[in-house]
């Protein structure tokens, strides 16, 4: 690991002002996976700014109806939160299907936004890398990409985005509440994240020295009627090849309101609006979600060890519309 600083912020706006002051300064709460990207020399920040003794760690109602989760709040205590796994039990079966027990206490609602990219070549500093390294190359476009995108990405990155607990605040709609050196502001959740394009190693819209202090949930929780399939190459700690998140409102045994993204197969997590649109108003069966299924992935591209992915994305969305029809599971 590199020398760096350390600062341990009292309040919002002396750890802003950290921020704003250094370069290469980074915040850091549990650490799960920036200590990780400076044990390998990944991630080399000048100073880290410790937020853990913010007042970030409530998880409260909004006056909408809403749920606030606090930047701070760990993973288990989202998965556990009794609102949580009674309004939005989507949000809980994601958590609870990534990383560990361990993993999940130590991890942040903030920090699990801010997940960097599990590609090999990423993790490998000895290999050229346009996240990493702009400029520098993408190797695992003609290299070892089973794990790699089939949507969105460009000629620069094929890298997907790493988290599970995102992909169903995608399909939530939730907001993205951050503080910065120009104030507040709230970020939609389909406009955090961002795709490669020409500039991969911006994963998000974040501005320098901004924070993440709370994520929003909306009303709606679709807790009737949701699930959170995650196809993995074994069954614990394990990122997923792909995965779906499906929220739908049933009205009369018909779809009122659907709600669905993937994991596993962008730099972001993937949400469609047309391919939502589909399902609206429409009585649920094999054959509607089976075009649904088509209709996401009819701009997909494999790079060779990855193809599979695309026959993949659509028997799991099916699967997942079954599921969330059902109303479960919810283990």
């Amino acid at each position: 690991m590199n020398r760096f600083g350390y600062t341990r912020a009292s309040d919002v706006g002396e750890a802003v002002h950290a921020a704003a002051n250094g370069d290469a300064a980074q915040f850091i709460a549990g650490g799960t996976n920036l200590v990780d990207l400076m044990k390998e020399r990944i991630a080399a920040p000048s100073r880290l700014i410790d937020i853990t003794r913010l007042p970030l760690r409530a998880v409260k109602s909004l006056p909408d109806g809403g749920l606030e989760i606090g930047a701070l709040v760990s993973n288990s205590e989202v998965a556990s939160h009794p609102e949580v796994v009674s309004r939005y039990p989507l949000l809980s079966q994601a958590i609870l299907a990534g990383a560990s027990p361990q993993l999940r206490n130590m991890a942040s609602t903030g920090g699990n936004l801010l997940q960097r990219t599990r590609c090999y070549y990423f993790y490998d500093a000895a290999l050229p890398c346009n996240k990493r390294a702009p400029g520098s190359g993408c190797p695992a476009r003609d290299g070892v990409n089973r794990i790699h995108a089939i949507l969105g990405a460009s000629e620069h990155c094929i890298a997907v985005h790493p988290s599970d607990m995102c992909v169903a605040l995608a399909a939530l709609a939730a907001t993205v509440h951050v503080t910065g050196p120009a104030g507040a502001r709230a970020i939609e959740f389909a406009e955090f994240h961002r795709l490669p394009g020409d500039a991969p190693e911006r994963d998000t819209t974040l501005q320098p020295g901004e924070l993440v202090t709370a994520v929003a949930l909306p009303r709606e929780g679709f807790a009737a009627h949701s699930t959170y399939l995650k196809v993995r190459d074994r069954h614990s700690y394990a990122f997923a090849l792909v995965s779906v998140a499906v929220g739908l409102r049933m009205v009369d045994g018909t779809i009122g309101e659907a709600r669905l993204a993937l994991g596993g197969v962008a730099h972001k997590p993937w949400r469609d609006p047309t391919a939502e649109a589909l399902l609206r108003g429409q009585k649920p069966d094999d054959a509607l979600f089976a075009a649904v299924g088509e209709h996401l992935v009819r701009d997909a591209r494999g790079c060779g060890h990855n193809d599979f992915k695309i026959a993949l994305v659509r028997r799991a969305v099916v699967r997942a519309l079954q599921q969330a029809v059902a109303g479960g599971p919810r283990a």
